[in-house]
């Protein structure tokens, strides 16, 4: 199943893993052109509802080619989703998806600036109106802020050399475009692993970086958790370790009731405390998925249930 040039990532399991009460309300965090959420609409039941949301503008568009009552979609990044949900007068739903990371569309757009391999302005921002682009970010960072950056988020162990060829270079002349970047980070990446472009992991590093990627998911976990009714599941996708590590913890601790109390949510009053959350399974792509859509090889499906309310008091 394609949408408009972007084939969703391990849609049948994600969408047979959500989807368990097709009477339900669901919550598709991150829309992007719409693939997951058409094969929910596909199952859900008449009196059933789906609401999504996305930051970027073109998947608001995408939105607008749904017509289907039961469908609303809403201009909001994923770590806002409780206010998105009260101004749609929504308490709690029975599935939460988030899809996480840039998109195919996104990529393949060259004037998005997150490719490396097409020439485009360097801006990397998934809401081109909001906050500061990437190469906003290089034109006044230093080589202490940029190395930190690429080294926390792109596990770059050259990043204090790309950082150091960076500042050296804007002196010249502003680092405004992919291609210019990319040619910088060559040129200070002395080896690298086969088949993968010198860039990548600094793309990656910036990416995460101008969107607050880690931030957003870690504020959008605790919000789904939170809004999600008791048996409800959580579906999430992830396309690299960091973002894998985060969700994998986040359902590891809920689900461990001896680490339930260290959570940021509120201590359980009793004596003994209970899980929250039960694990579900993991599922990574299979051999045909894989070779079908090659953007597909690193994706982690991770699926977990709501056991209990963390109760106030």
């Amino acid at each position: 199943m394609s949408t408009h040039g972007h084939i969703p990532v391990l849609l049948e399991p994600t969408v047979a893993g959500l989807l368990h009460n097709p009477h339900g309300i669901y919550l598709d965090c991150t829309f992007g052109r719409g693939g997951h959420s058409r094969a929910i609409l596909e199952r859900l039941a008449p009196d059933g509802r789906l609401l999504a949301l996305d930051r970027d503008p073109e998947a608001i568009n995408a939105m607008s080619q749904i017509h289907d009552s039961r469908f609303t979609g809403v201009h909001s990044a994923f770590a806002e989703l409780a206010q998105a949900l009260d101004g749609l007068g929504v308490e709690r739903v029975d599935g939460v998806l988030m899809d996480i990371g840039v998109s195919s569309p996104q990529i393949d757009q060259a004037e998005r600036g997150f490719s490396f391999r097409k020439d485009g302005p360097l801006d990397m921002r998934m809401d081109p109106q909001a906050g500061e682009s990437a190469a906003e970010f290089l034109a006044r960072a230093q080589v202490r802020e940029i190395s930190e950056v690429i080294k926390n988020y792109g596990e770059e162990r050259f990043a204090f050399q790309i950082a150091t060829a960076i500042v050296a270079r804007r002196q010249e002349r502003p680092i405004s475009t992919t291609l210019d970047l990319a040619q910088i980070v060559a040129g200070a990446v002395r080896t690298r692993e086969p088949g993968q472009d010198p860039a990548t992991r600094t793309f990656q590093a910036l990416r995460i970086h101008v969107n607050q990627e880690l931030a957003q998911l870690e504020q959008g976990l605790s919000a789904a958790f939170q809004r999600l009714k008791v048996g409800g599941r959580m579906a999430v996708i992830s396309f690299h370790s960091l973002e894998d590590r985060m969700v994998k913890q986040f359902i590891e601790k809920l689900a461990n009731p001896k680490a339930v109390q260290d959570i940021r949510l509120r201590k359980l009053p009793v004596k003994e405390p209970v899980p929250l959350m039960r694990k579900l399974g993991r599922v990574k792509p299979d051999a045909a998925e894989s070779a079908a859509n090659p953007r597909a090889r690193s994706s982690v499906l991770r699926l977990a249930e709501k056991l209990a309310e963390v109760a106030h008091g």
